[in-house]
C-alpha cells in the first residue's frame, strides 16, 4: 500500500527559534565577495522531507535565495555532496517571516547529521540567527557556518544557530 503523502502527518522534527542576531547572505553594495550561511542539524526521526524554513529578519534587496541541503561530516567538519536544492524569490515583504524552501522527495535517516548552506547571488539577505555562549548554547546538536565568499572551508561556530526547522513528512 502506498503512503498518500498529502495525508502524511508533517512535523518540525528539528528546531531552533530563537533570533537575537542576524547571518547575512548575498553581498553588500560594491563589495565582490558573496556571503553564504549555513547550519548543521542531527536528524531525530526517519522520514521524507518536506521544506526547511528559516526566518527573514532582514532584505535589503530582493533576489532569488538558493538552499542547498548536504550530509555533514561531523568528525571532520566537512560538507558532503548536494542532495538536494531549492530555490525562493525574497522581497522586502519577507523581513519578519518564517520562509519556506520546499525539499519534496528526500529521505532523511535517524541519527544522521545535515546540513543546509544558503546563498543569494543578486540579494542581500539577514537570516535570523541565535548567539549563545559557552554556558548558553541556542541549538547543541548542531554548528552554525559562515563564509565571507562561496568558497569553502568558512568557519564553523556552536555558539551561533540560524533560527530554522526541518520538517519530516511521517
Amino acid at each position: 500500500m502506498e503512503a498518500n503523502q498529502s495525508k502524511s502527518h508533517l512535523r518540525a522534527v528539528v528546531q531552533q527559534v530563537a533570533n537575537n542576531t542576524t547571518s547575512w547572505i548575498g553581498h553588500w553594495k560594491g563589495e565582490t565577495k558573496n556571503r553564504v550561511s549555513g547550519q548543521t542539524f542531527l536528524c531525530p526521526s526517519e522520514g521524507e522531507l518536506d521544506c526547511i524554513e528559516v526566518f527573514s529578519s532582514h532584505v535589503t534587496n530582493s533576489g532569488p535565495v538558493n538552499l542547498t541541503i548536504h550530509a555533514f561530516d561531523t568528525a571532520n567538519k566537512t560538507w558532503g555532496p548536494v542532495l538536494g536544492t531549492s530555490q525562493v524569490q525574497f522581497n522586502n515583504l519577507d523581513t519578519g517571516k518564517w520562509i519556506s524552501f520546499p525539499l519534496k522527495g528526500l529521505r532523511l535517516q535517524k541519527g544522521m547529521t545535515y546540513g543546509f548552506r544558503l546563498k543569494s547571488d543578486t540579494g542581500l539577505i539577514g537570516v535570523g540567527e541565535a548567539a549563545g555562549s559557552v554556558n548558553h548554547l541556542p541549538y547543541k546538536e548542531g554548528l552554525g557556518w559562515a563564509a565571507a565568499s562561496e568558497e569553502l572551508p568558512g568557519s564553523f561556530y556552536t555558539y551561533l544557530s540560524l533560527a530554522f526547522k526541518v520538517e519530516l513528512r511521517a
